[in-house]
């Protein structure tokens, strides 16, 4: 017997919302790995990341998606089309609606892009950020937005309600086998692990300015020399050649703290110690040259 006739489940979601509404935070506590970077920057995620939440029965394939939103650039048009094939191709629908923020217009403009027939659930995220009596007018706000099959208020900072919602989208997918091994958390390359998490690094460290015309491309990964250290060669790119100054930093300072930031992440991740190489590099206007972007992965 399969496991499908062993009554387990499986089959795929995709998390959607609004850019910065804390969707790759709560994908991260679903799967309890980071498979997706995190930032204050809105546009953060730029592909879709398929983790993989396991529960005792059920399987699912879960897509975090860019933010929805109205796109200024080529690649801004390639991530909406990203969300848009996302929609189509899965079993349920996670919109994240944050407890923090009013619901708006994008949040609707998203909803409507929906197909009447799609089993949605409504992760209410951020819910430590308000008092119970202001989120239970939040639930009934968000209650009257669409057919939910489920209304999950979760949040990921710590933790509450993590376990319902994946309990909810794993009752909600079709009996089918495991398509991913037991214990396999996502299907992302390791050189793409790895550039997220250097561009993670840089957008933490250089915070308002240039995050969306930051690209990382990890060009090589070296085998352990005896001491146990793996050499990893990464491309950092941007659009301008007066962005290159603004990466590298007076003496090279901002692009070594940029290392620094990134080196543990990357540690964790191929356990052991690391030495990063990072060369900035000019491709100019990335973000609206097609051809640029298949270069880079879009």
């Amino acid at each position: 017997m399969n496991e499908g006739d062993q009554g387990f489940r499986s089959g795929f979601a995709a998390m959607v919302g609004r850019p910065n509404v804390g969707k790759s935070t709560l994908t991260n506590a679903l799967v309890g790995e980071k498979v997706a970077i995190t930032s204050s920057k809105p546009e953060t995620t730029r592909g879709q990341i398929r983790g993989i939440v396991e529960r005792d029965g059920f399987q699912v394939v879960l897509m975090d998606t860019p933010g929805l939103h109205r796109p200024r650039t080529e690649l801004g048009s390639r991530l909406n089309a990203m969300v848009h094939q996302a929609l189509a191709d899965v079993d349920v629908v996670v919109v994240a609606l944050p407890a923090d923020q009013a619901i708006g217009p994008g949040d609707r403009f998203l909803l409507g892009a929906l197909e009447p027939n799609t089993t949605a659930v409504a992760a209410v995220t951020k819910t430590d950020t308000l008092p119970r009596d202001q989120l239970v007018t939040k639930l009934g706000e968000v209650d009257a937005l669409w057919r939910w099959a489920a209304i999950v208020p979760v949040s990921a900072r710590d933790g509450a309600g993590v376990e319902e919602l994946a309990a909810v989208l794993g009752g909600l997918m079709p009996p089918g086998p495991r398509w991913y091994p037991e214990g396999q958390t996502t299907d992302q390359a390791l050189a793409v692990r790895l550039a997220e998490l250097v561009r993670e690094a840089a957008l933490e460290v250089m915070r308002e300015e240039l995050p969306h015309s930051v690209a990382v491309v990890v060009d090589e990964i070296e085998s352990p020399t005896s001491k146990g250290v793996t050499r990893v060669l990464a491309s950092l790119y941007v659009e301008r050649d007066s962005q290159k100054g603004i990466v590298i930093g007076h003496r090279g300072e901002r692009l070594k703290a940029i290392g620094s930031a990134a080196r543990p992440g990357l540690e964790a991740l191929l356990g052991g110690q690391v030495y990063l190489g990072i060369h900035v590099k000019v491709a100019k206007e990335w973000q609206r040259n097609p051809k640029l972007l298949r270069r880079l992965g879009f």
